[in-house]
């Protein structure tokens, strides 16, 4: 038996080293009879922590004996929820460790508390089970929303069932029909970035938040800032919203497109990677987004792979900063694939355009969610082509790729193209119009 000097001593450490005496007072769960608790905050907050204090003290106190863990990916619920710095394994008490069955997908109590983990991406593994708590992961990056619905008819046991979302938002359709609850069964809380300062590299701050302070991504990622639609964006969240669907039908074609980024360092811009399909009706069909940062094998390895994976007819890639490059890197992996150079001789506005006005004529429809893609095409303003927003790399693997697939093309576009130019120069600036006629 421990002295009780030794034991006074371990529960003094105990008790300093307790969630409750470390979390913030907006990473604790808020008072009352909630069914819902959705947390909104910014990169760095400290959300995982908080859905892993959640589960472990659930489980441990045996408020919930079956819980759900669901995130956007499998990978995701692997990587982040349960063997992450603030995973699950990390944050539980040493007295009451669970342990971790991969290949059941699932953890364990010693007390025999079960948590299960899902993917968004696979909703119908949720169908069956039945739970008494869940903690859900970025739910404004799920690309299937209706993950969720099948997670809350399954929420079953117990007397009072409950549900905490951690999530960076996003005004997807589903987090503004949640915010709508808000006062009934759901109680919101807000954070940003800057509340766990002391807990986060200063070069995150340094390169990262200064880069981003100000602007309409950091309101939303930093700020935890839920915006709604832009003034003058070609597409609406309602535009989008309307034409979305669960399953694509057959589809006559389909193409990857390819808007490769001029660099590959880790301040670059991202490679867009977007496959689109077109039906016999002449309805286009956003199947998948893979755009994201990649070295140029890497990107070239991404499209080649999904063009079979779709069996697609074409590879369609932007050729203005890499030129013959481009298919150079293609080629080198795979010699055969069907390949189409396009150039950029017009504003994104411009290329733009006729793509939104097929999304209003409810012509273009999202298989799922896609919540970067849908981002940018959401902020997608003039201030593009005047240099004054970053570069919508996945909007306009998107263009391309449904310009492919469904605008005809007008003859005599170019100079088509510079008239108009002329007109927007006259109304403007007469002298620089002159100067464009000379």
């Amino acid at each position: 038996m421990l002295p009780s000097s030794s034991l006074a001593a371990q529960l003094a450490d105990a008790l300093e080293s307790s969630w409750g005496a470390l979390a913030r007072p907006n990473q604790l769960p808020p008072p009352g009879d909630w069914g819902v608790w959705l947390l909104l905050a910014g990169r760095g907050f400290g959300k995982t922590r908080v859905l892993s204090e959640m589960a472990n003290g659930w489980a441990t106190s045996g408020q919930a004996k079956r819980i759900a863990v669901v995130a956007a990916t499998a990978a995701d619920a692997r990587d982040v929820m349960v063997e992450g710095q603030s995973g699950i394994l990390e944050c539980a008490p040493a007295f009451c460790r669970p342990t971790y069955q991969t290949t059941r997908r699932r953890l364990e109590w010693p007390n025999g508390a079960i948590a299960t983990l899902y993917s968004a991406e696979e909703p119908d593994p949720l169908r069956g089970p039945q739970h008494d708590g869940a903690v859900c992961d970025e739910l404004a990056s799920w690309r299937d929303p209706s993950a969720w619905d099948m997670l809350m008819f399954g929420l079953r046991l117990g007397q009072n069932p409950r549900v905490v979302i951690a999530t960076t938002p996003r005004p997807t359709k589903l987090v503004r029909q949640l915010l709508a609850r808000e006062g009934r069964d759901l109680v919101v809380t807000r954070g940003s970035t800057y509340e766990n300062r002391a807990n986060l590299a200063p070069g995150f701050f340094n390169q990262i938040v200064s880069r981003y302070e100000g602007t309409r991504l950091g309101r939303q990622e930093i700020n935890a800032e839920v915006l709604m639609d832009v003034p003058g964006a070609l597409w609406s969240l309602d535009s989008i919203d309307a034409a979305r669907r669960e399953h694509a039908p057959d589809l006559a074609r389909v193409v990857v497109a390819v808007d490769p980024a001029a660099s590959s360092h880790e301040g670059s811009d991202e490679t867009g990677i977007v496959v689109a399909g077109k039906d016999d009706r002449g309805h286009g069909w956003v199947i998948e987004d893979l755009s994201g940062r990649y070295e140029p094998a890497g990107w070239a390895k991404a499209a080649i792979n999904a063009y079979f994976r779709h069996s697609a007819d074409r590879i369609v890639a932007e050729v203005n900063n890499g030129g013959d490059m481009v298919e150079n890197t293609l080629r080198t992996l795979d010699a055969n694939v069907s390949y189409t150079a396009v150039r950029a001789s017009r504003g994104k506005i411009t290329r733009a355009e006729p793509i939104a006005a097929l999304y209003e004529q409810g012509r273009v429809h999202h298989v799922g969610g896609f919540p970067e893609l849908e981002d940018q095409m959401t902020g997608f303003t003039a201030d593009i082509d005047r240099g004054k927003m970053g570069s919508p790399d996945r909007v306009d693997a998107l263009v391309w790729a449904l310009t492919e697939l469904i605008v005809e093309r007008v003859p005599f576009e170019g100079l088509l193209e510079y008239y108009r130019q002329l007109a927007a120069a006259t109304a403007s600036a007469p002298s620089e119009a002159s100067a464009m006629s000379t």
